[in-house]
Parts: structure tokens; sequence; C-alpha cells
């Protein structure tokens, strides 16, 4: 797989990386000897980029990323997130205080198996910390050669800039898909102006973009997506045909819904590295195979118009989620 630079500080990983959070949280049962086999599957297709984070199970998945990278660690680029804080299995809150990210830090690394972690981000930024400080802590963690390149996610342009003028900030993790492009507004003209890499998460839009989906019901009791606001109700309906119009683009393209949804992300630029997850390896060579596919700007500008910006019905989270958001 061809690859990508993430920000201008030489961190290069492969142009889709793997978003490994479902194999342990918030998307049904785990399989941990098939989360394993699609990792392994992943490093065989050229995929170097895992993400993961301390507050996916919580901690589990990290777990399972050391087990799987035995004897592997070379092979990859591990990305991971801190931010949250975490009583036994409950987040309750943010927690950026700099004695928590050297905490946290040493905890992953733990956790990761590994004595430095590739790409660490700030999952959530913490309104009752000044950005300042938590970089500088951040910063800190990369003097000692614990950490290697700087993330935040879900930062506002504003805090953005504050963060890169403490310590260069390779990459911004946020949420970007055919249904979710508010992104481009503000966000990705400041990260491509300051040479901040992009990484989009969910760029299948929660598997909506997949048009396998034809019912909520049809989800895990514990799926995070039923409480998502756009698989309720008339959101759920009016989705649908946001779906359908991709569907019959991929049709004509000879592929699935999924990877014209990655291709146009890829197609995007070449500082956007997208992190589709999955816990199957059907779906996994399914999407590393959108790689190699070529969209013609007469094909990218109907993807743009069959999903415009704003076009999805509901917000992409819950209240309580949104509220977690930098938007200042």
């Amino acid at each position: 797989m061809k690859t990508r630079t993430l920000g201008t500080q030489g961190l290069t990983v492969s142009a889709l990386g793997l978003g490994c959070m479902g194999m342990s949280y918030a998307y049904g049962s785990a399989d941990e000897q098939e989360s394993i086999a699609v990792i392994h599957r992943a490093i065989e297709l050229g995929i170097t980029l895992l993400d993961t984070a301390e507050a996916y199970g919580p901690f589990t998945n990290e777990q399972l990323i050391g087990r799987a990278l035995q004897g592997k660690r070379d092979r990859v680029v591990i990305a991971t997130k801190f931010g949250h804080a975490i009583s036994g299995d409950v987040r309750q809150g943010l927690n950026s205080r700099p004695e928590h990210v050297r905490e946290v830090c040493d905890a992953s690394l733990k956790r990761l198996g590994t004595d430095y972690i590739d790409l660490f981000y700030q999952h959530r930024v913490d309104p009752a910390v000044p950005i300042e400080e938590t970089v500088g802590a951040m910063a800190e963690l990369v003097q000692q050669g614990k950490v290697r390149y700087l993330g935040l996610s879900e930062a506002s342009p504003n805090t953005i800039r504050r963060a890169h003028a403490v310590h260069p900030i390779s990459a911004l993790q946020s949420e970007y898909s055919l249904w979710e492009r508010g992104a481009e507004a503000q966000v990705l003209p400041t990260v491509r102006e300051l040479g901040i890499g992009f990484v989009p998460y969910s760029p299948i839009g929660r598997g909506f973009l997949t048009g396998q989906i034809e019912r909520v019901e049809d989800f895990a009791e514990d799926d995070y997506r039923r409480t998502d606001p756009r698989f309720q109700g008339e959101n759920f309906n009016q989705n649908l045909k946001l779906v359908d119009r991709v569907k019959q683009i991929a049709q004509e393209k000879n592929a699935t819904p999924s990877q014209i949804a990655l291709a146009w992300l890829l197609h995007q630029g070449d500082d956007i590295v997208p992190i589709p997850g999955t816990k199957r390896r059907a779906y996994l060579e399914e999407n590393a195979a959108a790689a190699e596919i070529e969209l013609s700007h007469e094909v990218l500008d109907r993807l743009s118009q069959a999903a415009p910006v704003g076009a999805a019905s509901g917000d992409r989270y819950n209240q309580k989620m949104m509220s977690m958001l930098d938007r200042s």
C-alpha cells in the first residue's frame, strides 16, 4: 500500500490505517482470535497505522494490540489517545492535567508492551486545563523518548493553533466522511495552513455507508449505535436516502459503497489518512482495496453532490458526547 506523511516532522504511514476500537468496545461482542487475525492481515496488506486509546474497553483494546504485535512491533505505527478520567471501567469526564498525561503514557506503554508510542493524541480537549499545559507535558514525553509524535482529536482551530505553538502537532484526528463534512469549513484549512496531517475516524459513517444497515434493531444490545441520533427514527430514514445515492455511484464503479466512501476521502488530499475500523478480515480486505480506486473529477463531484455538507440528518453524537467536543 502507498504511504502518506502526517505533518512535517517525518511521520510516514500507510494511506489507510486501521481503527481498532470496535475490536474491544462499542460495536457488540468481541472476538479476540479474529481481531488479532485482522491486525496480522492488515500488516500483510501494508497497513501500518493502528489506532487505539486507553478509553477503548477501557484499557482492553491497548492490551489486545500489545498481544497482537508480539514480534511485529517494528512493522507498525501505534497511535493511542489519552484524555478521559477513568475510574474502574467507567469514564467520568475529562482529565488532561500534566501529571495525568504522564501517568497515562506510562500505563499505555505497559499495556501495549512497547517502550515508545509513535503518535500520542489528546482524545478530547479538556476545558479545565489550558492546552498549553497539556501539550507541554506531551512535549516532555517526546524529549524522554516515550513518544515520537503528537496529535489532537476533535480540537477547534483556536485550540489547534495554541497547541501547535507549544510543540509541533503532526496529526489531527476528527470525524470526516461523506456523511460528516463539518471539518471542511474551518478545521481542514487550519491544519493545512499549519502543515498538520488529518486522520478521519468513522470514515464509513459508523458502518452506515456500507449500505448494509437496514434496521437499528439488528444491532446488538450493547452496540453504541443504538443511541446515535443519526440511527434513530426519521433521521435513520432520511440518511438511508443519502446512502442510496452513494450506492448507485458505487455500482457504476463496480465497487462497494464502503470502498467509494474511502476512495472519496483519499482523493480529498494527500495529507488525509482515514482509519476505517473492522473486526473481520473480509471487511479489512475490502477496505484496503479502496486505496487503489481512482475517481475522476466528475465522479468526485457527483459524490459531493450526493452527500453535501450538512446532508446527514441528526447530530453525530448523543447530547453527552456532543458536549465533549471542542468548539471554542
